[in-house]
């Protein structure tokens, strides 16, 4: 089974949650599960990662990362979106608008990681900097861009930053849907 499940050898610009719909069977948390990539435990050790073409802000459907890591995030899996929005990063070119959202993503993620970590100043740094970046996306692409509205994505920043959601009581890896895109998704 591939990194992004059984079936992401078949990329032909489908959505990545219709190529992989299985879940990894754990969320990494640093300093408490194996490292998904590094340790051999790890869900996804020495698995390929299939190419993502760039995303533009009307037709970023092709790239795949940006749909699995919508899922992964809505589902818990906060330091695999993570790792999966930054694919569409890279892609994008690291730099412009459509890069600064996608960076945006990344950052909420983060927060969800710091969530996780029971660290309170990191999930608050790392949410307002996401609203930040949407925000300085949206004053470019406008209020909605990669199948998010973008004055959304804000709210759900600053609300993270503000009062975030207590930290579940779970055993380390298991993923806890805690922060929410789904107002934000188009």
């Amino acid at each position: 089974m591939g990194r992004f499940g059984s079936r992401a050898g078949k990329l032909s610009g489908r959505y990545a949650a219709e190529m992989a719909p299985e879940l990894p069977r754990y969320t990494h948390v640093p300093g408490a599960t194996p490292h998904p990539i590094r340790d051999p435990a790890g869900h996804a050790y020495g698995q390929a990662i299939p190419p993502c073409p760039a995303p533009t802000a009307e037709d970023w459907t092709p790239c795949w990362p940006l749909e699995r890591g919508r899922v992964l995030f809505e589902s818990g899996y906060y330091w695999e979106a993570h790792e999966t929005w930054e694919l569409a990063w890279v892609a994008a070119g690291r730099q412009g608008a459509v890069a600064g959202l996608i960076k945006g993503l990344i950052k909420l993620a983060a927060a969800g990681v710091k969530l996780y970590e029971g660290q309170p100043v990191g999930v608050e740094r790392h949410a307002r900097r996401a609203a930040d970046l949407f925000d300085i996306a949206r004053k470019e692409l406008g209020d909605t861009a990669l199948g998010y509205s973008l004055p959304a994505l804000i709210q759900v920043a600053k609300d993270a930053a503000i009062k975030p959601p207590e930290r579940p009581v779970l055993s380390p890896g298991t993923p806890s849907p805690l922060l929410s895109l789904a107002k934000a998704h188009t």
